[in-house]
């Protein structure tokens, strides 16, 4: 349905909705400013994102307080890219971004339609912490010869910054004076209170100063003039397009995520629906390319200050794209005395936000092999192009999950004293066994990944306790789902046993998809009647009331 964002909406939350409005347009300006010039554009096609994907998210998106524009996270992966191609291809950098953020919309709502929120899960945290921490890399590195106004050309980030150290000698002091004035009027007022705009205060002071003293005399490089109309862009060439698909689908990875993450963040109440919201900022981007613009995303840190000054409805972001628009259209002269080492200041409050330092220090403590994932993805996003280290970093958490489903290793259980609670012996030392009886545990799906090793583990069990072995009782409730390999291996299994004439049971099989699979592949029809139950206990009495085995 169209306009969800405002659905139930009464006067009474009107001038609510305004005065948050206004407060997350103070907020917005300097960052879409700042998020353009990252990406090597004008400023005011910042502003024209932000109005683009407001549009698309108030009229097709369900959350009530998600705010979309310019991105700081996704706007390096594809800035450098176009760049790219415009050497390459002698390619216009707003074309060939107008025509990725209509993939990047397309492929947004066909995710919305078809439901496909679950893509999100591909990016591990520490993948997600490893990837914005490269990213906050990069920021750094583009934006720091602004703030100490001196002049780096190499593009490779080691030798960017080894470029910068070399250059200290000549730096600005006013400019650096400027850039550090503003982030530390970003750091004071979020402290104080987050929803105090630091960003606008310190760029409007950092204006007020240069324009005082005259940016000539400081040597202060400004805006210059900005102009009230969109960019004019010419498409560009078709050969241009096989390189665009791959990064619109990277860009839509990361967008999921970041959707998803602020939907669970910051739903308020039950009609958060992330495919809705997919299908709003992929209108969002759609508008966005309509208007001249490049690739839009959600933005936690707006969602999170509109929240805090008070939006209930979609109704404030709209507000704050009013005001953006008056000042685009009558406010051309006063942005264009902004300095760039200000706008850079507010790049550098952002990539310390995405530096998720606390993280990170949590990963390494608590999970070494995957602060180790994190820290390879930090190195390949910096040494490698953006998306290329994005790649690696998607390949490494995706071995990862499939290492650990490869090395899921069959548990033994026994009986604790007088229960009937079946638990690994490993944990329990005082547990007690019943003879002729092996009971193991299978804690992970059972696919074709581990379907080798859990044959290989149930043949040597089995084999250890050949002598005198009446039941085998596989404790099937942690696996989730079986696929027709493992259903393979399961069934040779129980076969090996059968012609052995040891009884295999499966107990505990909760999940209705593991069982239908069961089912559908013949594993129930080969362990017969009471080759199922629905618990350890059940399958073990039943072979001692029949004698097999004894109490």
């Amino acid at each position: 349905m169209l306009f969800d964002g405002l659905k139930g909406w009464t006067f009474r939350q009107a001038w609510p909705d305004i005065l948050g409005g206004a407060t997350l347009a103070a907020i917005t300006v300097p960052e879409q400013m700042a998020t353009a010039k990252l990406g090597g554009f004008a400023p005011q096609v910042g502003f024209y994102a932000f109005i683009g994907a407001t549009i698309g998210l108030a009229v097709f998106g369900r959350s009530r307080v998600l705010t979309g524009g310019a991105d700081s996270t996704i706007t390096p992966i594809f800035a450098l890219t176009l760049a790219g191609l415009a050497t390459a291809y002698q390619a216009d950098p707003g074309g060939s971004a107008v025509v990725l953020a209509v993939l990047v919309g397309i492929l947004l709502l066909l995710a919305g339609l078809l439901r496909l929120g679950f893509v999100a899960s591909l990016l591990s945290t520490p993948v997600v912490t490893g990837f914005l921490a490269g990213i906050a890399v990069h920021i750094v590195a583009s934006q720091l010869p602004a703030v100490l106004g001196v002049d780096v050309t190499p593009t490779n980030i080691p030798a960017r910054l080894l470029a910068i150290v070399e250059a200290l000698p000549s730096l600005n002091p006013y400019t650096l004076l400027l850039g550090l004035g503003t982030l530390g009027a970003i750091l004071l007022a979020e402290r104080i209170d987050g929803r105090i705009p630091g960003a606008l205060i310190g760029v409007a002071a950092a204006t007020a100063i240069a324009w005082a003293y005259g940016p000539e005399r400081l040597g202060v490089a400004t805006l210059g003039a900005v102009s009230s109309l969109p960019l004019s862009i010419a498409l560009p060439p078709l050969a241009v397009l096989p390189h665009l698909i791959p990064l619109a689908l990277l860009l839509v990875l990361v967008i999921m995520m970041q959707v998803s993450a602020v939907d669970r963040g910051f739903a308020k109440d039950s009609a958060a629906d992330t495919n809705a919201d997919f299908i709003g900022l992929g209108a969002g981007n759609l508008a966005a390319a309509v208007l001249g613009a490049f690739p839009v995303n959600a933005s936690p840190p707006r969602t999170a200050v509109a929240i805090e000054a008070g939006v209930t409805s979609q109704l404030g972001p709209l507000v704050a794209a009013g005001l953006v628009t008056a000042l685009v259209l009558w406010g051309g002269a006063l942005l264009g005395a902004i300095p760039e080492a200000a706008l850079a200041g507010v790049l550098l409050f952002v990539a310390a936000r995405i530096f998720r330092f606390r993280t990170l220090a949590n990963i390494m403590r608590r999970s070494p092999s995957e602060a180790l994932l994190s820290m390879l993805t930090v190195l390949a996003i910096v040494a490698l192009p953006i998306q290329s280290g994005m790649a690696i970093g998607i390949v490494m958490a995706l071995l990862h999950g499939v290492w650990m489903t490869t090395h899921t290793r069959l548990v033994e259980l026994a009986r604790l004293p007088g229960t009937t609670i079946w638990w690994p012996m490993a944990a329990e030392r005082r547990a007690e066994h019943v003879p002729g009886v092996l009971v193991v545990a299978f804690q992970a799906p059972l696919l074709f990944s581990n379907a080798d090793t859990f044959e290989r583990q149930m043949q040597s069990m089995i084999a250890e306790r050949r002598s005198g072995l009446k039941l085998v009782v596989l404790e099937a409730s942690a696996v989730a789902d079986i696929d027709y390999t493992a259903a393979d291996t399961l069934q040779r299994v129980i076969a090996d046993c059968q012609a052995e004439n040891v009884r295999f049971v499966v107990a505990r099989l909760q999940s209705v998809r593991a069982a239908s699979s069961l089912e559908r592949q013949g594993v129930l029809a080969l362990l017969g009647e009471t080759g199922r139950t629905d618990s350890v206990e059940e399958a073990v009495r039943a072979m001692i009331s029949q004698g097999g085995v004894q109490p």
